[in-house]
C-alpha cells in the first residue's frame, strides 16, 4: 500500500509538469458522464415495459431526482473531504473515488434489476456522488499544486476534461444502449 501514500506521489527533481494535466483532464472526463445522464432517463424510466409504458415504470422526474442527488452529494463531498484529500494525496483519494462510483453503479444496477428505485438513489445519487466529489477535487488539487504560478489554467484544464467527458459519454452511452439492445428493444 505503499504505493498509494502521499509520501509515494512526490516527482523526482527534473520532472515534467507538464504530463500531469492530461492524467488530469483524463480524470475528469471519466466522472464527467454524469452531464451526460439524461441518455438514461427514457430507457430507466420504461426499465419494466421496455417497449412501451408499463404499470409501475418509474416516470422521468423520478429517475432524473437521482441525477439531482449524485450532484448535490458531489458538492457536498467535496467540499467535506476536501481535507482528507489534502492529507492522504492524490493516489488514495482516486482508489477510493473509483470504488465509491463503480460500487454505487453496482448498487444502482441491483435498483434496475429488481426495480427498486431507492437502490438507484442509493448507488447512483449518495455512493456514486461521494465518488464523484472526491474524484473531482484531487485532480484540481494536484494541478493547483504543480502550477502554482498559473491557478486559474491549472484549474481550466481540469473542468475542461469534465465537459469533455459529456460531450464524448453521452453519445458513446447511446451507442452502447443501441449496441447492447435486446430484441425487444
Amino acid at each position: 500500500m505503499n504505493f498509494l501514500q502521499r509520501t509515494a506521489t512526490i516527482a523526482p527533481p527534473g520532472y515534467n509538469r507538464w504530463l500531469v494535466p492530461p492524467a488530469a483532464i483524463a480524470l475528469h472526463m471519466c466522472i464527467g458522464q454524469i452531464y451526460g445522464f439524461s441518455v438514461f432517463k427514457k430507457p430507466l424510466a420504461q426499465a419494466l415495459g421496455v417497449t412501451a409504458p408499463a404499470a409501475g415504470d418509474w416516470t422521468q422526474p423520478e429517475v432524473g431526482l437521482s441525477f439531482s442527488i449524485a450532484l448535490a452529494v458531489l458538492g457536498v463531498s467535496a467540499a467535506l473531504f476536501g481535507k482528507w484529500v489534502e492529507k492522504n494525496g492524490p493516489r488514495l483519494t482516486m482508489v477510493v473515488s473509483a470504488l465509491c462510483f463503480c460500487g454505487g453503479l453496482v448498487i444502482a444496477a441491483g435498483g434496475v434489476f429488481w426495480h427498486q428505485l431507492w437502490l438507484l438513489y442509493l448507488g447512483y445519487g449518495l455512493l456514486g456522488g461521494i465518488g464523484l466529489g472526491l474524484g473531482y477535487i484531487a485532480p484540481v488539487s494536484t494541478l493547483v499544486k504543480w502550477f502554482p504560478d498559473r491557478p486559474g489554467m491549472a484549474t481550466g484544464l481540469a473542468i475542461m476534461g469534465f465537459g469533455g467527458g459529456a460531450l464524448i459519454g453521452a453519445p458513446l452511452a447511446e451507442e452502447l444502449m443501441r449496441h447492447f439492445a435486446g430484441p425487444e428493444g
